[in-house]
């Protein structure tokens, strides 16, 4: 038997989400901006310095300039 206070078009009242909860909507929301700063960070590098441009410069590696034997 339901209430008479029960109204099926009223949404149903939602618990408050726990400490727990919290924290980890807090841990992804550090990781999708951290994902997001690196993303658009790549897209700016590949705007500015497009491969064409690298390509034509000679590869160069971390000895690069000591002499080679």
């Amino acid at each position: 038997m339901q209430s008479d206070f029960f109204d099926p078009h009223r949404p149903l009242l939602q618990k408050t989400p726990s400490h727990r909860e919290q924290a980890a909507r807090r841990w992804l929301g550090v990781l999708c901006a951290v994902a997001a700063l690196a993303l658009a960070s790549g897209v700016a590098g590949s705007l500015i310095h497009p491969a064409s441009h690298l390509s034509s410069r000679p590869a160069t590696g971390p000895f690069s300039y000591f002499p080679s034997q």
